[in-house]
């Protein structure tokens, strides 16, 4: 006999190959079905680590579902994970608060001028109401940089549950068009 197909035969070696088999489909899961994230930082307070400054070192477990976005399917008040526009490599949270056509009227420091959505785009606000970079910075931002839609809090325990959807502090300074918008 052969020593590679003695080799094969071995238990802990099929074992192996077996395990490796399924590598292909985890990662598949994870990037387009739904995966585990860190919730770190106050912009997205009280929504996500609501005792930040009492417990530094705890920090929201949530559960980001990933076909909406593969199907692009947005709606308003969506807690999402994006890109940010300002540093490429940081993956922030916020809430979707104006779609494509919407007019927003910004928060500090932006001008006070309506702006209004332009196509492929969204407006984007942390829940914080003092430590948060968002679209009141940085403007409207691609839909292209969203990467998953927040739908769960894992942990704490005493905490898990459904991300409500939600206007944010949005309330009265976003005249809507329509309710979903799915792209594409």
């Amino acid at each position: 006999m052969s020593k590679s197909r003695e080799f094969f035969r071995k238990q802990g070696v099929r074992d192996a190959f077996r395990v490796l088999a399924w590598v292909p489909v985890g990662i598949f899961f994870t990037r387009h079905v739904y995966s585990l994230a860190t919730v770190t930082g106050g912009s997205m307070q009280p929504t996500f680590n609501p005792n930040l400054s009492s417990s530094p070192l705890h920090h929201d477990v949530v559960l980001l579902e990933r076909w909406s976005v593969a199907l692009n399917r947005f709606r308003r008040g969506d807690v999402v994970t994006l890109w940010s526009p300002q540093n490429p490599e940081l993956l922030t949270t916020k809430r979707i608060v104006a779609l494509e056509g919407d007019l927003v009227q910004p928060l500090p420091p932006s001008p006070p001028t309506p702006v209004r959505i332009p196509p492929g785009h969204c407006w984007v606000e942390g829940d914080s109401k003092f430590q948060t970079r968002d679209s009141n910075t940085y403007g409207p931002i691609p839909l292209g940089l969203i990467t998953s839609r927040v739908s769960y809090v894992l942990w704490p325990w005493t905490r898990r549950g459904l991300v409500e959807s939600g206007q944010g502090k949005s309330k009265g300074r976003v005249r809507r068009l329509g309710d979903t918008h799915r792209f594409g």
